[in-house]
């Protein structure tokens, strides 16, 4: 089979407009960005804001492997499936970070035949948000430091700051830093860090902002650091958010493209799960809602991560109720959940496959518990044998979950009739009852243990001094009638990489506690989250590449 570059190279693309216009948008609503991406103009929101609102599908996951298990795929393959049956969807999704596409994880348009193109496009720079999300972060951090520089008249604790600089890449020695050496032209020496650009709160506003103006006041409420006598202050404080929204005033629009099989797609956003709330932009979401019947969209990681996310913090500050979750699951990963090495997950072994795949069981239990139908799609491999198929359909039928087979990634829209049909189904005719899992006028710690107990299975909480501190902090402040945004591994269920399955009687530790005023979530760190990733000792990197004739190789 062809590489996932080497099926978009070969792909036919339509002229960006003639997207637009299946989507009842005209040249006047658009920003072409070249012949296959576009801008969507926020005045489309109010043109549109009488028309009736489309069905919303979230596409989640069990916990992955290592290597993904196809979430996107699925995503992008379940929306060409559904042009395949006549029906009108849109596909919305998040945008690719440049660290995890030089590093290890990959990109995020999907792959085999379903994917988003043009994917070298959307891998790499596409259309400048990443840029203008960091230019914007370290402006902030740079007058910042510039106030310290030029005496501090707000009387800023330069130990308190809590704001980092952010870059959209992985690396490792960034982590940790001092700046303002080489004398006292060069600022004040302080110690410092970076950030990965989608680890960056204005990252979080974007995905959260409702329109330019809500961005601008987000950034005036972003919290820098705190006062000797232990104020807050803010981006406002500085008078920093005018010019910080002044260079989103492009990102802040979604953007257009289109899968392998012309379905359109709104592409906008792109915070991690696992460090923050794993959703594409609320406003391409709404704009979705609008333009069509169907809208796909995914949450990021396994749905103890982003699909909690997506159900306690984004439905809760747009007023979204989705119509339906799909949860993909493959084979390999329940078999890898069973104990597996990753090694040998192409090897038939149904007893590790029954061993795993309660792990599929928590997190349908987990979606079910908001009130929202579950349908289960089986991402199909090569090496799923007979056998390991019918024990996941036997379970699911077991637990009274209906599942379909997604072949998407070898056949495309064809691969995914049968999901497609099923999910259609589910949503036109099933209610939904959906409901948030806690009230966010609970304390902070009441809203963590809802969290950890009811969606990741754990007994209790734990806190660190640090993090015991930094609540009564909030609290103290009046900063604690938020959501919550916890910060998590992405491969278990706890916050242990290792502890696989459905584990039961652990407890989850709270290492420290942050605010995203501006984002208006409070961040609670476990277990060994990075925020600025490190590149493996074989990066992606080191094989991609441009040839003299100006052909990307290389890129997955």
């Amino acid at each position: 089979m062809l590489t996932d570059i080497q099926i978009a190279q070969n792909a036919t693309p339509e002229h960006i407009g003639k997207i637009a216009a299946k989507l009842g948008l005209n040249e006047e609503q658009i920003d072409y960005y070249g012949k296959y991406k576009a801008k969507v103009n926020l005045e489309v929101l109010d043109e549109l804001k009488d028309k009736k609102d489309g069905k919303l599908i979230l596409v989640t996951a069990i916990n992955p492997t290592p290597a993904g298990e196809g979430k996107t795929t699925t995503t992008v393959g379940l929306g060409q499936a559904m042009a395949k049956i006549g029906k009108n969807a849109v596909i919305a999704l998040r945008e690719p970070s440049l660290g995890p596409v030089m590093g290890v994880k990959g990109g995020a348009a999907g792959g085999g035949y379903a994917q988003v193109i043009p994917m070298e496009d959307i891998n790499l720079h596409f259309t400048g948000d990443m840029h203008a999300i960091t230019a914007a972060n370290n402006l902030l951090a740079a007058m910042l430091d510039n106030h310290l520089k030029q005496g501090n008249e707000l009387g800023i604790d330069p130990t308190s700051i809590v704001f980092k600089r952010v870059m959209d890449m992985n690396d490792r020695s960034l982590r940790n830093i001092v700046v303002g050496l080489g004398g006292k032209l060069n600022g004040v020496p302080r110690e410092d860090g970076f950030m990965i650009t989608v680890a960056s709160e204005i990252m979080a506003i974007l995905c959260l902002a409702s329109d330019l103006q809500d961005l601008k006041n987000r950034f005036a409420r972003i919290i820098v650091a705190y006062t000797y006598d232990g104020k807050p202050v803010t981006a406002h404080d500085l008078n920093a958010e005018g010019a910080m929204a002044l260079l989103m005033k492009d990102a802040i629009k979604p953007n257009l493209v289109q899968t392998l099989e012309n379905t359109p797609c709104l592409m906008h956003g792109g915070p991690f799960a696992n460090i923050a709330h794993g959703c594409n932009s609320i406003l391409a979401t709404k704009l979705s809602l609008k333009l069509a019947d169907y809208t796909i969209t995914e949450a990021g990681f396994g749905a103890d991560l982003g699909a909690e996310k997506f159900l306690d913090i984004k439905c809760r500050f747009a007023g979204l109720k989705p119509n339906a979750i799909v949860v993909v699951a493959t084979i390999r990963a329940l078999k890898y959940n069973g104990g597996i090495k990753k090694d040998m997950l192409k090897e038939e072994n149904t007893d590790a496959l029954k061993k795993g795949i309660v792990n599929l069981g928590k997190h349908v239990e987990n979606m079910r518990s908001y009130g929202v139908p579950v349908v289960v799609a089986i991402n199909s491999f090569f090496t799923d044998t007979e056998a390991e198929k019918q024990i996941v359909i036997d379970y699911c039928n077991e637990i009274g979950v209906k599942c379909a087979m997604s072949e998407v990634f070898e056949k495309g829209g064809d691969g995914g009739i049968e999901l497609a049909k099923l999910v259609c189904d589910t949503v036109d005719n099933t209610e939904t009852n959906f409901e948030p899992i806690y009230d966010t006028n609970l304390s902070v710690k009441e809203k963590i243990s809802a969290i950890a107990t009811k969606i990741y299975g754990a007994s209790g909480v734990l806190y660190t001094k640090k993090a015991e501190k930094k609540i009564k902090q909030l609290e103290d402040m009046g900063l604690d009638k938020v959501p919550v945004c916890m910060a998590k591994t992405q491969y278990s269920l706890s916050d242990d990489p290792a502890l696989l399955g459905a584990p039961t009687g652990f407890d989850i530790t709270v290492r420290d506690v942050n605010i995203s005023n501006g984002a208006g979530f409070i961040v609670c760190l476990t277990g060994d989250i990075m925020t600025m990733p490190g590149l493996p000792k074989v990066p992606a990197a080191n094989n991609i590449d441009i040839t003299d004739e100006g052909e990307i190789v290389g890129l997955f």
